[in-house]
């Protein structure tokens, strides 16, 4: 219904009908890319950025699927008013079909209230919205507040109050309880109506309503908080996990010579690489100690996982390895204890370990491994991997037994133990198991065709250099360990 506002103003020219059509068109258009965006979303309930995101594509189809509406109506024009004459008998109306339920005409009402003989009309929508008898007389301005709930009744008085005295557009929302008791939201816009003299002679109002508006906006904010948290409870995580991993991990960098005097020292070196496509920190480790015998040990290790839990059952394996090392235990026997002490803590879990003591006096390497890729042995410009003696990942068997072998050393003679995630894993196999096998046996590959650049280097630290360049840019699903012993002279 127009405002006599605006009266005295040329009226507007109607859009043309093609370029109203060509909008609709465009809206219909975006409508469906954005409806493949939301079935392309995960379902996952406990996705979190999930549930975001099918909560903003679902605010956003409603608000076009308006916007088609609206811009039909323009296209349209108003509904035209029956024609009667006056000589001639009324013909019986013809009802019109009541707008669909859910549509937007179903969800718009307009309301006109005349001061001056304190007469209301509404149109049937109105009713709709309100949820009143259509055979009802509307309310007036007076009686409308009942229909308000408690809280927002001020602010509709102060609304309608501005607008019949200082002649203030109407635009607010309020809260209505429907007969049935249904709480519905209701936006309102609204102008006075002035007379010849410029006194306010009526009020006309549209009442929209955004019930279903306002939930989807309220689901997209609760998402979004959800999503928040969880990210902050990630990033509070990743910041423990990575504190931890490096007071655990061996502080050491570059090259170490161990025993620290002798002439039969072991350059050392190792390197830690993070995965490329998680910020998660896993439970890879990788240790050089010397023991109080002149032996060293040379570990590494990985525990299955991610996080703080998983890092933390990391520290307290290698503490307790380091401590039967110390003890004397052999290679063998300790990861037969590793795997009970696993195997007896709370939360299960699964890991693999590569454990060597190296001799000096004889050069000899004494090793056992659980489910763990065998040290690779560097000699004269060629590799190979150490014959691997019985062994499976600790944590799984109850009671296990683990083989140890020796081998033999040569001076210059190149030791690699590294764990399994230097290579992705083969997305097309069917079974991870077998695909972290694959990655598994071409990291292998991989390192082996290093072996004549490494028999040109000088120091197990540029060795490392050489695996980093190989392996660096890798799109890793974990992250990975390498340490490099060359035996010196």
């Amino acid at each position: 219904m127009p405002s006599h506002l605006s009266a005295d103003r040329p009226a507007a020219q109607p859009p043309r009908r093609g370029t109203v059509d060509a909008l609709i068109s465009q809206t219909r258009h975006l409508r469906g890319e954005v409806d493949a965006v939301r079935r392309e979303a995960p379902v996952d309930d406990e996705d979190a950025q999930g549930r975001w995101q099918r909560a903003l594509c679902n605010l956003a189809l409603h608000q076009l699927n308006d916007l088609d509406a609206h811009l039909a109506q323009l296209r349209d024009g108003p509904p035209a008013a029956p024609v009667q004459l006056t000589d001639t008998p009324a013909a019986p109306a013809v009802p019109t079909a009541a707008p669909r339920p859910g549509s937007l005409l179903s969800r718009v009402g307009s309301a006109e209230w005349n001061l001056l003989t304190d007469e209301a009309s509404w149109s049937g929508e109105l009713y709709q919205i309100l949820g009143r008898d259509a055979s009802a007389p509307p309310l007036t301005l007076d009686e409308l507040p009942s229909l308000v709930l408690d809280e927002d009744r001020p602010m509709l008085t102060t609304m309608v109050t501005d607008c019949l005295i200082d002649a203030k557009p109407i635009d607010g929302e309020f809260r209505i309880v429907r007969p049935d008791g249904g709480v519905r939201t209701v936006h309102m816009m609204g102008e006075p109506v002035l007379d010849a003299d410029g006194g306010t002679a009526s009020m006309w109002a549209v009442l929209r309503d955004v019930s279903e508006l306002r939930r989807s906006q309220r689901t997209v904010g609760e998402t979004r908080e959800s999503l928040q948290r969880q990210q902050h409870a990630a990033e509070t995580e990743h910041r423990l996990a990575v504190e931890l991993q490096e007071a655990v991990l061996p502080p050491w960098r570059g090259s170490l010579r161990f025993p620290r005097q002798g002439p039969r020292a072991l350059d050392v070196a190792a390197h830690y690489l993070p995965s490329s496509t998680s910020a998660l920190i896993g439970g890879n480790w990788y240790d050089a100690l010397e023991l109080p015998d002149g032996e060293t040990l040379l570990s590494v290790g990985d525990l299955t996982g991610h996080g703080v839990t998983v890092t933390s059952g990391m520290a307290m394996l290698l503490g307790a390895l380091r401590g039967m090392a110390v003890a004397g235990t052999r290679p063998g026997q300790l990861l037969s204890w590793l795997n009970q002490l696993l195997d007896a803590t709370v939360q299960p879990a699964l890991g693999s370990a590569v454990c060597c003591r190296y001799r000096p006096e004889t050069r000899t390497l004494s090793w056992a491994q659980a489910g763990h890729p065998a040290p690779l042995l560097f000699r004269d410009g060629t590799g190979r991997a150490l014959a691997a003696p019985e062994g499976v990942l600790l944590g799984a068997t109850s009671g296990a037994v683990y083989g140890q072998a020796e081998e033999t050393l040569h001076v210059g003679d190149l030791l690699l133990l590294h764990t399994e995630g230097l290579m992705p894993r083969r997305s097309g196999s069917p079974h991870p198991d077998e695909a972290g096998s694959q990655g598994g046996t071409a990291a292998v590959r991989s390192l082996l065709d290093l072996a004549p650049r490494f028999d040109g280097a000088r120091t197990a630290q540029d060795c490392v250099r050489m695996v980093v360049e190989e392996f660096g840019d890798t799109e890793r699903e974990d992250d990975a360990c390498v340490l490099i012993a060359r035996i010196g002279s």
